[in-house]
């Protein structure tokens, strides 16, 4: 694991550190759970870009009914 080091408001530290005791946690585990929601919340923005394009790729496609034999045939 790797040490970082970061800027803050002292009146928000203090804040921060008594809602972490509040839930039996220390600052540093919060941070790092958050660290690890905002890493997966880009994923999973990345996943959104890619499937939008995806869908936009294949916007002829049609769901619907069900195609008879002659129809999934056609050419």
């Amino acid at each position: 694991m790797r040490n970082i080091t970061f800027s803050a408001q002292e009146d928000a530290i203090e804040q921060a550190r008594k809602v972490a005791a509040q839930k039996h946690r220390t600052l540093n585990e919060l941070f790092r759970e958050w660290l690890d929601h905002l890493s997966r919340q880009e994923n999973n923005e990345e996943v959104s870009k890619r499937l939008m394009t995806l869908w936009k790729q294949t916007g002829y496609l049609r769901v619907g009914n069900k195609l008879s034999h002659d129809e999934m045939n056609e050419r």
